[in-house]
């Protein structure tokens, strides 16, 4: 266990370290960056679910806005799986290019 995780006193603060990843979705429009946040909590609800990791823009903006995000019992799944979601759909700005 890391020191960080001693300074949670309750289980319902929710403590979590958190980790930040950049990556470049490329579209034929052009390169759009996503910042992905993943936090890494010390008591997670569910222990399945100790990495929580979400994008930080919304993707099929035009038909049904979609974040995308995931869990996972690691850091490299809840990343992984989170930029495999970024790849779901395309990335469509509101009023035109970025």
């Amino acid at each position: 266990m890391q020191e960080w995780t001693y300074a949670q006193t309750s289980a319902r603060e929710e403590l979590a370290q958190l980790h930040y990843f950049s990556m470049k979705k490329r579209q034929v429009d052009g390169e759009v960056e996503f910042i992905i946040t993943v936090r890494e909590y010390v008591t997670p609800r569910d222990p399945a679910m100790r990495f929580f990791a979400i994008a930080d823009k919304q993707t099929n903006q035009k038909t049904a806005p979609y974040t995308p995000c995931a869990w996972g019992n690691s850091l490299l799944q809840a990343l992984a799986d989170c930029v495999k979601n970024v790849h779901l759909f395309p990335y469509e700005p509101q009023g035109g290019p970025r």
